[in-house]
């Protein structure tokens, strides 16, 4: 990924954060008739002191075949993003662009289906998404052998970080002026995406999370 300085995020505790709150990735390898992706939550676990990554795809998604433990992978985790007029700015001349926050993670993911590591990690990421619930569901409420033949159709991997990179392109080339009036701008947008944009940007900017 291209990052410039001032776009650089080296921070493991802000790029694992990253990670965990957006949890929806991309996953892309390479196979014998070219690159891959699959779209898919991925959950972020440390495993005798080294950061990796678990996630599962359908055993009828072939991508997961190259999960051998040789081949590298790229997980892309996606953040806020939003178009940037230039009419925001306090100076000019100034042109269009659009601000956003990513993180990418290398490593060589392989398939983990012995013992129950499959079905740990199925609940794992159900607790995860269901355990703040009133009644949160859960797999054992599946009737008789359904969890089990579910089970088999899905194929767990994890994929040791070898390499991380994080670019949060926020306007930090600018004035100070230019990001207020950045600011002011994604508010007036009144939508979902510039919203979390200028969210993001007052929590890592002028919180001071970067």
């Amino acid at each position: 990924m291209y990052v410039p300085g001032s776009f650089a995020v080296s921070d493991e505790k802000i790029l694992e954060s990253f990670i965990e709150r957006y949890d929806f990735a991309t996953l892309t390898s390479a196979s014998s008739t070219g690159l891959v992706a699959s779209h898919i939550p991925i959950m972020l676990r440390h495993s005798a002191g080294k950061a990796v990554l678990i996630g599962h795809v359908a055993r009828a998604n072939n991508q997961w075949r190259q999960f051998d433990g040789s081949a590298e992978a790229l997980a892309i985790f996606h953040g806020p993003h939003a178009y940037v007029s230039p009419t925001w700015y306090a100076t000019s001349p100034a042109v269009p662009t659009w601000n956003y926050a990513a993180v990418h993670v290398y490593g060589k993911p392989r398939v983990r289906e012995e013992g129950d590591f499959t079905a740990a990690a199925l609940q794992d990421l159900v607790a995860r998404y269901e355990g703040a619930r009133a009644k949160p569901w859960r797999t054992e409420d599946l009737a008789g052998d359904l969890c089990e033949k579910l089970t088999k159709a899905i194929v767990a991997f994890e994929m040791p970080i070898d390499r991380i990179e994080g670019k949060f392109k926020l306007g930090q080339n600018r004035s100070q002026d230019d990001r207020v009036g950045m600011l002011q701008g994604l508010d007036a947008e009144k939508s979902p995406d510039a919203d979390a944009l200028a969210e993001f940007i007052r929590k890592t900017l002028i919180e001071g999370d970067v």
